[in-house]
């Protein structure tokens, strides 16, 4: 390859490690080209672009863009999928589609902003349930206090009511 083309292909992934929210970094050995192809189809519907990129130019790209300590995760052949918006959209699709399509791709590890994941936590963040079920939860939790305690005020009230009712029924009988 040129040099000049090898910068390119680096400044391009500086500026996608610097522009990524989420990094998932996989193992595509085993994978067929038509795998591939599925994948990175199934990845750019949900916003997500998965690249194959040589190791060396990873790591200068990494030092570029100050992020070295993901060089770690890097060992033979390797592919990058980079979400830009939601965090979770890359491993989510990823493992959806590795699992359906039964691929040999593995998960490496990956970069959540600076922190540097292993592959185990990418895998919780991927069984993660979604948005929506986290945010009813959240309240669900957040209500159930405030639940308790009207439960626990109403009780006493509750309680003379139905010895009242009773002592009505008893003397109309």
């Amino acid at each position: 390859m040129l040099r000049e083309k090898k910068e390119q292909i680096v400044n391009k992934l500086a500026e996608n490690l610097s522009r990524s929210t989420m990094v998932v970094i996989t193992n595509y050995q085993g994978a067929t080209a038509k795998q591939m192809n599925d994948l990175r189809k199934t990845l750019a519907d949900t916003g997500v672009e998965y690249h194959v990129v040589k190791n060396t130019l990873l790591r200068f790209a990494l030092e570029k863009t100050g992020k070295a300590e993901v060089s770690s995760l890097i060992d033979g052949p390797i592919a990058l999928a980079f979400g830009y918006d939601d965090i979770l959209a890359p491993v989510k699709a990823l493992n959806q589609h590795i699992k359906s399509a039964a691929l040999s791709v593995t998960l490496r590890g990956g970069m959540l902003g600076e922190r540097v994941l292993a592959a185990s936590e990418i895998m919780d963040l991927a069984n993660l349930p979604p948005r929506e079920v986290l945010i009813a939860k959240l309240i669900g939790q957040m209500q159930a206090p405030m639940l308790n305690l009207n439960n626990i005020l109403s009780a006493p009230l509750q309680r003379l009511l139905l010895v009242l009712h009773s002592r009505i029924q008893e003397i109309s009988t």
